[in-house]
């Protein structure tokens, strides 16, 4: 392991079990994303894109390996010390939104810091105005997400995912539900996300979309088929 890996997959596996049958969604991934890097994880369905990312995200465990985050290792942490992770460090941006509809947009996106007994009202409503100032939708913060067009609720998500200051952000397919315009706007947002910093691991099944990332990675039948890298990290 380097000490300046953000992400270090070690050997990972994962193995689902269904009517005694083996599935090998992941077969020995060795994996090391640096802080900074913009990488994007493509191949065909059922290939294990996915379910890398909820290895990363700490969402699922792997049957095999070790993973470390940030330098400490994650893997065998309770699930309790899961969710303080993933509160802290990690960021999701899915591609269904996951809004909660009867909730502001302010609302939404100052739930993840709702489960933190380190920020006061006032910690938390500054770094949601942060958060919103970022993704460029502050006028919008008063409204319910069905009263949002399908970019805007994605850009109240991406808010939603930054405003706990992760160290990574893990996109799903986040252009999956949006129209092409309103795609590009979205994958303008992140490319300026990680101008600023951000650290971005995103799943896309556009070759567009994954070719705005400095690195590409390929999967087939749970392991890493290719790892090109098409710009250098500044």
């Amino acid at each position: 392991m380097t000490t300046q890996s953000l992400i270090d997959l070690q050997g990972i596996k994962k193995v689902f079990y269904t009517d005694e049958v083996e599935t090998w969604a992941l077969d020995d991934i060795h994996l090391t994303i640096d802080a900074g890097e913009y990488v994007s994880v493509s191949g065909p369905s059922g290939c294990g894109k996915s379910t890398l990312l909820s290895v990363m995200g700490l969402l699922s465990s792997p049957t095999e390996g070790k993973y470390f985050l940030n330098g400490a290792e994650a893997t065998g942490l309770t699930s309790g010390e899961q969710a303080r992770v993933r509160n802290r460090e990690i960021g999701f941006i899915f591609q269904a939104f996951n809004l909660i509809a009867d909730m502001s947009v302010f609302e939404n996106i100052e739930l993840p810091l709702t489960y933190r007994n380190d920020l006061n009202r006032k910690g938390r409503r500054e770094l949601v105005v942060t958060a919103l100032e970022q993704v460029n939708i502050a006028d919008r913060q008063k409204h319910f997400p069905a009263q949002l067009s399908g970019g805007q609720q994605q850009r109240v998500a991406i808010a939603r995912a930054l405003v706990c200051k992760p160290k990574v952000l893990l996109a799903d397919e986040p252009t999956g539900n949006l129209d092409s315009r309103n795609a590009q706007l979205v994958m303008d947002l992140l490319t300026a996300l990680h101008g600023q910093g951000s650290t971005i691991v995103m799943v896309t099944h556009d070759p567009r979309w994954a070719e705005q990332a400095d690195r590409q990675l390929s999967l087939f039948d749970g392991k890493i088929a290719d790892d090109r890298r098409l710009r250098a990290v500044i």
